[in-house]
């Protein structure tokens, strides 16, 4: 299957600089991120760094040597507190090229942080929501306005940073208890499982089954955003159909997350183990909601949610995304 190249030459020089020095901070703010078992990223759990909008999306070249947009561009004022995204070590706190730069490894997946005065050390460790710095003015694709750039990276692959698993900043807020909200999710998972297809392979990998029956309404590669208006890659498939139509395994796995995204809405994401002598992964995203809990198993056709157009959605449809041995993948390869 066809590989992504987000390679950039950059990376050499983040790792031969020395470290910076800086005092640790203490976040003051409430910045939750809930326990969840680790994604394709690595990462367990995320919080946004700034709660500001997406000013630049990620944009990556066609060729690794091109120009391109390498992370995410955050609004934030000047001066405002740059949370670390999830748990980690920092390896970067001090100057750059003229300007601030932060980095924190999370072992399979590392992110950055610019500009930004740091208020950590080398060799700090990190929560979820920690300040690792202060916002700096001068962003060059923001300016006038200041914003963070933010960056994620798997050895020399550049990420979406908007893909780490991500929960709201802030207190979780329940109309009812959360055992209350467990006990009906399982329930409603029980009943819904009478939804099961036949027992008959599909035509893709391991038996595959499309998860909604309709069709391609916009395929895996560079497009405008519908929503941002940014030309950048969409990474996934879109299945256009009706808000509420049933949305099902494409294989046997285990939810590995259940999780309402800023940008992909209600998404879970399906660890299918090895299929075809690769390990796959998967994930349906602004869908209304899922009747599954993370750590559940599914069988290939088990009705796990319902199609919706949560998150940065126009309308109601099914983003579908896959990954093969953490490598994000055109997930038509496998229908």
């Amino acid at each position: 299957m066809r590989r992504l190249p987000f390679c950039h030459l950059i990376t050499s020089l983040l790792c031969t600089v020395l470290v910076g020095a800086g005092l640790s901070l203490r976040v003051t703010t409430e910045a939750s991120a809930l326990p969840m078992a680790a994604g394709p990223e690595g990462v367990s759990a995320a919080v946004l760094p700034v709660p500001g909008p997406v000013l630049n999306g990620f944009s990556p070249p066609a060729d690794p040597w091109l120009t391109g947009h390498r992370g995410v561009d955050l609004a934030a004022a000047a001066g405002a507190p740059v949370l670390a995204a999830a748990a980690g070590t920092v390896t970067y706190a001090s100057a750059l090229a003229g300007r601030g730069v932060v980095v924190v490894d999370h072992g399979a997946v590392r992110t950055t942080y610019e500009p930004v005065e740091p208020r950590v050390q080398v060799g700090q460790q990190v929560a979820p929501g920690d300040v690792l710095g202060v916002l700096q003015a001068g962003h060059a694709s923001c300016a006038p306005a200041s914003c963070l750039h933010w960056g994620a990276r798997r050895g020399d692959a550049y990420l979406d940073p908007l893909l780490l698993p991500a929960v709201a900043q802030g207190p979780p807020v329940r109309l009812v208890g959360s055992e209350e909200v467990t006990a009906a999710r399982r329930d409603a998972g029980t009943r819904m499982t009478a939804g099961i297809l036949p027992s008959g392979g599909g035509s893709g990998p391991g038996g595959w089954i499309d998860p909604v029956p309709g069709p391609v309404t916009s395929p895996f590669g560079l497009r405008v955003h519908p929503v941002t208006g940014i030309r950048k890659l969409h990474d996934g498939v879109d299945h256009g159909a009706p808000c509420g139509t049933p949305i099902r395994a494409p294989l046997a796995g285990t939810v590995t997350e259940v999780v309402r995204h800023p940008a992909y809405g209600w998404r879970i994401r399906i660890d299918h183990g090895l299929v075809d002598g690769h390990h796959l992964v998967t994930s349906m995203n602004h869908a209304e909601g899922y009747s599954v809990l993370a750590g559940s198993g599914v069988q290939r056709g088990q009705v796990l949610g319902t199609v919706g157009s949560t998150g940065w959605s126009t309308g109601c449809h099914l983003h579908l995304m896959a990954w093969e041995d953490g490598m994000l993948i055109d997930p038509s390869r496998l229908e």
